[in-house]
């Protein structure tokens, strides 16, 4: 299962690959472009339960992790 929190610290590792040389750009866009339409869904969603009066629940976002922000589960 990937959560919010999984794509956030994919996006981490993306941008440190960009810091240090390891990630191509090209690459680095399809996956930010990739995380964005994922992230947007689940902001549909989310407005479409507002507006009917529901809470619902979304697997995507419940993490029971932090996110290890530095290197986002890195050894940096």
């Amino acid at each position: 299962m990937t959560t919010i929190t999984d794509i956030r610290n994919d996006l981490i590792k993306v941008f440190n690959g960009l810091k240090d040389g390891t990630m191509e750009a090209k690459e680095a866009v399809e996956i930010n472009n990739t995380a964005g339409k994922i992230i947007s869904s689940a902001k549909v969603q989310l407005a479409y339960a507002a507006l009917r009066g529901e809470r619902p629940e979304i697997d995507f976002l419940k993490s029971s992790t932090t996110p290890a922000l530095p290197g986002a589960g890195t050894s940096d």
